[in-house]
């Protein structure tokens, strides 16, 4: 196991799923301080953190489920004619829902964040809060909502990486627990960095529709789909963590670039 853990594929997919999970969870931070901030100021700290930490045991719970039904792994139903062919099983068939719905939710995300950048926050502003109790439940309500994604994209950075599923759950939960220390520790220094460059998150929601997608061809490549004889491959998953890394690069060379304008604008203004 250690030996797995310390390998290249495991450690890119930890660093690129905890950057992932932490990128996904600046929503679940600012609705969780939304809510919280409804009650007395000396609970508010103790409703994030207990927020958090449900966030994190929920999502735990949900890889446990989630990593058991992608177990199930022999066909239950064969289609077949002369243009395709297909071996359905309950691993596929959770794999290819859940790229639709990544792919889905990252495109609608997108679409409200760029036309409606407020539309969410205002919805649970509008809610009323009387007591921790009650902030508790609709912040688990919340937390319930954003680990449908977060727990579909750890299953598409780790699939296929080890043998032994347990492994690969060993190495989710680690990476869900190590993004919830950080927004913990770190949850309004992250908040005002995306504030201030909201071209992160988009990029985060843009990473789940390629994730989305290399989840849908893995349904089809364990589920033996050929089309006209031509069975599906699956997509080398260093093609993602270069797509990645190359757009994190040129988000950072922007970032230089309009610190140094703005740093020019100011000079001259002196």
């Amino acid at each position: 196991m250690l030996e797995f853990l310390l390998s290249t594929d495991a450690i890119m997919a930890l660093l690129t799923l905890t950057f992932l999970e932490i990128i996904l969870g600046i929503d679940n931070i600012i609705f969780i301080s939304i809510a919280a901030n409804k009650l007395p100021e000396h609970q508010r700290e103790k409703a994030t953190n207990i927020g958090l930490l449900m966030a994190m045991a929920q999502r735990i719970l949900l890889l446990f489920f989630v990593s058991f039904l992608i177990v199930l792994s022999e066909p239950f139903y064969t289609f077949s004619n002369k243009w395709i062919h297909i071996d359905l099983s309950w691993q596929s068939v959770i794999l290819f829902l859940g790229g639709l719905f990544l792919i889905y939710k990252s495109t609608t995300e997108i679409r409200e964040k760029v036309e409606f950048p407020h539309h969410d926050e205002n919805l649970v502003k509008s809610k009323t809060i009387k007591s921790l109790s009650n902030a508790l439940v609709q912040i688990l309500i919340i937390d319930f909502i954003f680990s449908i994604d977060s727990i579909l994209t750890a299953v598409g950075m780790t699939i296929g990486l080890h043998n032994n599923h347990y492994f690969t759950l060993l190495l989710m939960i680690i990476a869900v627990v190590v993004s919830i220390i950080i927004m913990i520790w770190f949850a309004n220094p992250i908040r005002r960095f995306i504030d201030d460059h909201p071209s992160m998150q988009i990029l985060g929601l843009a990473f789940l529709i390629l994730i989305g997608f290399m989840l849908i061809t893995e349904a089809a490549h364990l589920s033996h789909t050929s089309l006209f004889g031509n069975e599906v491959g699956v997509i080398p998953k260093g093609y993602l963590y270069f797509a990645i890394a190359f757009s994190l690069f040129v988000e950072f060379l922007n970032y230089r670039t309009n610190k140094t304008i703005k740093n020019k604008t100011r000079n001259t203004k002196k």
